[in-house]
């Protein structure tokens, strides 16, 4: 499910069950990211499945790349081995305005 920044901030806030989920590069990683994200690069292929496979589906997933377009992809990943439920940052870390961590 896409959410604007606004939405998916204020969800976001408001979830006790919520996981941040950064599908970017860890050369991406290294111009900051979300405070407490999870990092599982979506371009590790069948990795990145098995990475998933690891954490708990009754979550909720807040999911985010630079633009929203892999996050989409991973959102649908996910959506397809089990997971409940995803959310993707729309206009991704590039728009966002909250909280950055280095």
């Amino acid at each position: 499910m896409d959410l604007s920044q606004e939405e998916w901030t204020e969800q976001l806030e408001n979830d006790d069950n919520a996981v941040i989920l950064d599908v970017r590069t860890p050369e991406e990683i290294e111009e900051g990211y979300i405070p407490d994200a999870l990092k599982i690069d979506i371009y590790l292929g069948q990795e990145f499945i098995d990475e998933l496979e690891k954490l708990d589906k009754s979550k909720n997933y807040y999911v985010y790349c630079r633009s929203g377009n892999r996050s989409g992809q991973a959102c649908a990943i996910m959506n397809s081995i089990g997971f409940g439920n995803t959310y993707n940052l729309e206009g991704g870390f590039m728009n966002w305005e909250g909280e950055i961590a280095e």
